[in-house]
């Protein structure tokens, strides 16, 4: 019978529950309906709003629907049946194809936000707002959920890109474009690791100079920063104000220090502009996976566990998170083997 995992609700304070793993078993594979794909997931990754799912941190939680927003799979069915509903030339190209699914709902190409943020917009995975989570070993979806994998990428690096992906794509995508890029890490290892991928320096903020350790590092003949792209809040516009050209950006996209970040006024002075930005349209992630394609970029995956019934071992993937070891994506294999795809 397929297997899914959820949450099991439990007693607790937010931030100070942590809801178990239950491991769930169906027993029939769906069927997809008329514009639909039936699909085997291979693997899933984590995100840290699992983690904080896990915590109540997170808002609209579900105990009933799967976890994970990040899934890669094979369309393995198309829905379908009578005159009216017979499979689109899309969805028939796709069958027996490996795909990315879309991480997200309700938004197609707006370029400041979610069309409808209120209602419409919603992160799958473990959310109230839809049924789909990818950690599950079969899962029905909308033809136009899906993009044709990238035929270079094996499934659990296709299972570590889309919500990551679309996420920086947004953001800023920097190397491959030839940007200087520095990075922050509270561990040296993983700072000397990025500047081995890439990057042109990084610093520790777990020393409380790292801002002026940064300023050394900026070129003589550029030594300023066009774009600070940050995922903790904290004190990131009093660290960067000063490095900050005036005019620039500071593009926020999650807050794990804290809820609230303070705005100095250095910062109204010198015109910087607080982006807030979270995820990105599914233009924006079909755009990022052709350049994932075209560059034959590999997502950096940092440790992998087997099975959805291994529940020891994805504990240990969300031990990994809170404890910060990761460097990269933490991935499920759900099944088969991880060679990329022939096609």
């Amino acid at each position: 019978m397929p297997y899914s995992l959820t949450v099991k609700k439990t007693e607790g304070k937010p931030g100070q529950v942590y809801y178990p793993l239950q491991l769930n078993t169906t027993p029939t594979i769906p069927t997809p309906g008329p514009g639909q794909l039936l699909i085997k997931l291979s693997a899933c990754a984590l995100n840290h709003r699992d983690l904080f799912i896990r915590q109540h941190l997170y808002p609209g939680i579900s105990f009933a629907h799967p976890l994970f927003a990040d899934g890669y799979g094979t369309v393995t069915a198309l829905g379908g049946g009578g005159d009216n509903h017979n499979p689109s030339a899309t969805a028939q190209a796709l069958l027996h194809k490996p795909v990315l699914l879309l991480p997200m709902r309700g938004w197609e190409a707006a370029a400041d936000g979610p069309e409808d943020l209120g209602r419409g917009f919603v992160i799958v995975g473990g959310s109230v707002g839809s049924e789909v989570g990818m950690g599950q070993e079969w899962v029905v979806v909308d033809e136009g959920d899906v993009v044709e994998a990238p035929g270079h990428l094996s499934a659990v690096e296709g299972a570590a890109l889309p919500l990551v992906g679309v996420t920086g794509w947004r953001a800023l995508f920097a190397v491959a474009r030839g940007c200087n890029v520095f990075v922050t890490s509270g561990d040296r290892g993983k700072v000397e690791r990025a500047v081995g991928m890439g990057a042109r320096g990084g610093v520790s903020y777990r020393e409380g100079d790292w801002d002026m350790q940064l300023g050394r590092m900026l070129p003589e003949e550029r030594p300023y920063l066009d774009l600070v792209v940050d995922g903790a809040g904290g004190e990131v516009v009093g660290k960067t104000v000063k490095l900050l050209k005036p005019g620039g950006v500071i593009a926020n996209y999650g807050m794990t220090v804290g809820p609230k970040m303070d705005w100095l006024m250095q910062a109204t002075l010198k015109h910087i502009e607080l982006r807030g930005t979270t995820m990105g349209s599914k233009k924006e992630f079909e755009e990022m996976v052709e350049f994932v394609k075209e560059h034959k970029i590999r997502p950096v995956v940092s440790r992998v566990v087997k099975g959805l019934d291994n529940i020891e071992g994805i504990d240990s993937l969300f031990d990994d998170m809170k404890a910060g070891r990761q460097f990269g994506k933490l991935v499920i294999q759900i099944d088969g083997d991880d060679s990329p795809p022939k096609l």
